[in-house]
Order: C-alpha cells, then sequence, then structure tokens
C-alpha cells in the first residue's frame, strides 16, 4: 500500500499573529514539524514592522485581533504580494466567524480553526501554492469513459472507479441492467450514460418513474391504448414502450410497479412484442430496458410483494451506486462543477467565486442525505442568494442552506467522549439536567460549541439559543 507523503511546507515564511502566548506557543510547535519558518507576534503593529522587513508567504492571525487596522496592513502588504496566503485563526469550527466584518472575507483566503489540524492545514497551504502533494488526485475517469461520459456524471473516488470499471461493456450489451443505489445518487445519470456509450445512442432515452404515475394509469402509460379502450379513450396512443423503439427505456423506482403490472412487463422483455391496452395485434418492440431501485428489490421478492421471475430477468448485469458519504473524494469535484453551472445559469460574470479549502473540508463532513442531487441543490441555492461582489465562499455562507439535523457528523472519539456522564439525583427538575448536561459537554470539548452540540445531537443554533437563555 502507498503511504502519504508527510507535508513539508519547508521554504515558506509563516507571520503568527496571536495575543494568546500559549496559543501562539502551540502554532509554532504545530507548523515546526511540517519545517515551515515561523515568525510570530502579538500585535498588529510588530506583525507591520515584520512584513516590512521579512517577506511572508503565509500570515495566520487570531480573530480577535482582526480589525481594520489588521485588514489595511495585509491589504497593503498583499497589493505588493498578491501571492501571499491569509488566514484567520477561529475558537469554533465552521460556524465562529458570522459576526466576521465584510471588509475582512475581501483579504482572507481562508478561516482556519483551532485547534489547528496541521497536515490539513498543510495539505490546504500546498495546494493553494501550487505544490502537488501525495493525495492530490486530478480527474481520472475509466479511459473508454472519458469523451463520452464526462458530461453526465464526475468523480474520481476509488469505489466509483470500481463500480463502473465495466460500464464500456455493459454500454455495448443488449442485456437489461438494473441499477441499485440511494435516492439521489444518480442512477438516471449512469442509465443515460450507458445509453449515450451504446449502440443505440441514435435513438430514444424514455424515463418513466413508476412510482410517480398512477397505478390506474401506468399500464396506458407503458403500453399505449387502442381508441375506445375505455371511457376518454377518444383516440389511440402510444406508450412508453413504442416511443423508445430502437432506443433506451429507463423504468426508474420499478419496485413501485403493481404485481399485476409486472406479468406484463415480463412477457414484454420475453416476447420482444407488446399490446395496447384494448388491442389484440402483439406489436414487435426493439427497446433495451434499464430498470432502477432504491430499495432492496431481493427483500421485495421475499416479502411478496415482487415477482421473481422479474427480478432475475431484470438482474442481468448490475451496477450498484455507493451513496456519496463512501465516495467522499467526489464530493469537492461536484461541489464545484454545480456551483460554476449555477453561477453560468445566473449570469453572474467570470471568474465566478470559488470555494475554500474549509468550506469543501465541510462540505465533506456533511452527511448528505439526499446524495448527488442534494449537493446540486445545495450549490444552486448558495449561487443564488451569495451576496454580490463576493470572491470567496467561506463555511458561513454556506451552513445557513444545510440541514440542521446533518450539520455535523460525530467521528468515533466523539462518540467515546459521550461515554462520559453526569451524576443527576432523582427530582432533578429537566431544565436543571439540561443546563448541567450542556455544561459538562462543554468541559468535555474545551469550550468547542460546535462539537458540544453534534455531541449532545442538536443543531450548533439550537444549542446556542439554550445558551443564551
Amino acid at each position: 500500500m502507498k503511504l502519504d507523503k508527510k507535508p513539508d511546507l519547508t521554504g515558506l515564511n509563516v507571520l503568527i499573529i496571536d495575543n494568546n502566548l500559549n496559543s501562539l506557543d502551540q502554532l509554532k510547535q504545530d507548523l515546526n514539524t511540517v519545517k515551515a519558518d515561523i515568525y510570530t507576534s502579538r500585535t498588529v503593529d510588530q506583525a507591520s514592522d515584520i512584513l516590512l522587513h521579512t517577506h511572508m508567504d503565509i500570515v495566520i492571525a487570531a480573530l480577535d485581533l482582526v480589525d481594520e487596522h489588521c485588514v489595511e496592513v495585509i491589504r497593503h502588504y498583499k497589493t505588493q504580494h498578491p501571492e501571499v496566503l491569509f488566514y484567520v485563526l477561529t475558537e469554533e469550527e465552521f460556524d465562529s466567524v458570522e459576526t466576521s466584518q465584510p471588509w475582512v472575507r475581501l483579504v482572507v483566503d481562508d478561516f482556519i480553526t483551532k485547534p489547528l489540524d496541521i497536515h490539513r492545514f498543510a495539505r490546504m497551504v500546498e495546494t493553494s501554492i501550487g505544490r502537488p502533494g501525495e493525495g492530490s488526485t486530478s480527474l481520472t475517469l475509466v479511459d473508454p469513459l472519458i469523451s463520452k461520459v464526462k458530461p453526465y456524471f464526475l468523480f474520481r473516488s476509488p469505489i466509483m472507479k470500481s463500480t463502473l470499471r465495466h460500464m464500456p461493456q455493459i454500454a455495448s450489451s443488449d442485456q437489461t441492467v438494473l441499477i441499485t443505489g440511494e435516492t439521489g445518487a444518480g442512477k438516471e445519470i449512469i442509465a443515460r450514460a450507458i445509453h449515450v456509450m451504446s449502440h443505440r445512442s441514435s435513438g430514444p432515452f424514455i424515463p418513466v418513474n413508476c412510482g410517480a404515475v398512477p397505478e390506474s394509469l401506468i399500464e396506458g402509460e407503458l403500453f399505449g391504448h387502442e381508441k375506445g379502450a375505455f371511457t376518454g379513450a377518444i383516440k389511440m396512443r402510444k406508450g412508453k414502450f413504442e416511443t423508445a423503439h430502437n432506443g433506451t427505456l429507463f423504468l426508474d423506482e420499478i419496485g413501485d410497479m403493481p404485481l399485476h403490472l409486472q406479468v406484463r412487463l415480463l412477457r414484454a422483455l420475453e416476447e420482444g412484442s407488446i399490446q395496447r391496452v384494448g388491442g389484440e395485434v402483439p406489436i414487435p418492440i426493439d427497446v433495451r430496458v434499464i430498470a432502477a431501485s432504491n430499495i432492496d428489490l431481493q427483500k421485495t421478492v421475499n416479502d411478496g410483494l415482487f415477482r421473481d421471475d422479474l427480478y432475475y430477468r431484470i438482474n442481468v448485469l448490475r451496477i450498484h451506486l455507493p451513496p456519496l458519504r463512501e465516495r467522499v473524494e467526489d464530493i469537492p469535484l461536484l461541489a464545484v462543477h454545480f456551483l460554476e453551472r449555477a453561477f453560468a445559469e445566473l449570469g453572474w460574470p467570470e471568474p465566478f467565486p470559488t470555494l475554500s479549502a474549509e468550506t469543501l473540508y465541510m462540505l465533506e463532513q456533511y452527511t448528505w442525505k439526499g446524495n448527488v442531487r442534494e449537493l446540486r441543490n445545495i450549490m444552486t441555492r448558495i449561487a443564488t442568494l451569495l451576496p454580490p461582489n463576493t470572491k470567496r465562499i467561506f463555511p458561513f455562507h454556506a451552513l445557513p442552506h444545510l440541514d440542521e439535523t446533518a450539520k455535523t457528523v460525530s467521528s468515533p472519539a466523539m462518540a467515546e467522549e459521550a461515554r462520559d456522564g453526569i451524576f443527576v439525583p432523582v427530582g432533578t427538575p429537566i431544565k436543571q439536567v439540561e443546563e448541567m448536561l450542556i455544561q459538562e459537554t462543554l468541559k468535555k470539548t474545551n469550550g468547542n460549541k460546535t462539537r458540544a452540540a453534534s455531541m449532545l445531537g442538536v443543531s450548533l443554533r439550537n444549542l446556542r439559543r439554550k445558551l443564551n437563555k
């Protein structure tokens, strides 16, 4: 197994501005481990003097020292040295910069949190200054897919490379395909990509959501009907099977298809022909069927809700799409793609605002219950509501648009910490118990409200509300 190369900031001058001596010493120790040359200052005026005589590649300033004077010093220095990176050091992860002034955002490259994750910070710097780190990965698709698939989906995670490694062979086949995965994982996108790569690409791609069509209408939707077949059938109508002739029919959420219709679908697949509702003459069809489901079809078979013969008929070739939370490497790539697309649709002038490294890190920690669809929607929301003249998108821009119940992901370490407890005498008022638990949790996290909220299972906003009371 290839080991990650240790981050190395050799040759880079770093200036730390912090009036907290303990914090200053800790930062110096941390940055010494990645071989940076460290300069320290406890005041902005002292830092200004250092910048006057020594070139700096990186400046880190504690948030409580970042006032208009500090920003003006950094702005002036950046005018002369535009390549310098300026980071603001905050006390709490992601959310502590809500009160920072707009003029701070104009010069800051990112907000970083205490205690500093030195390896993550060093990787961030390496990326910003153009040093290719061992962990950096360019967009690499399965070779046969590059030209045709890239407009449809993007990935670079090993799990997606493994999942799609047989895509060319699947596309060249005419067998039915079953695509499984959670809602929003991109099943229809994969189906469209298979169609585009197949010999049927010049034919139609017809999607049908079996769960969205009322049960009384889905038979006619798929197979069509003859004139007079039922009340209101004033003319003949072709169904989706006929519409998809010489192309691909995508049956999404096939597990929701009624049992009586499953028999007709199986017959159509076996015989290569269909009959319209009210019709007697078989109509030959040349259609490739791709089905998708977000539920365990094998379980529905066992429960008697899905025919086993149809299940085995559609489960010839299988692709299981992993949820977005299992392919974290794809999140930054997709986020940037969706964001740029949203800005283009909104008519923003280029260059578009960019996502800061800490914002990308925050997105990587998010649970993404709605998978790729949720990521796309949130990026669109951020772009739509972003204040004018914004150049960099920081965590506080994105946080209001994330689901409160899924903003933080508890780590194993947090789970271990959560096992610690407090003694509560019988009869203690509930309100007092809540206050005790909050205070003890804050002690455990050294005052970090974001981690405390995660351990307590509440949103950060809710925790702050309770503390303010």
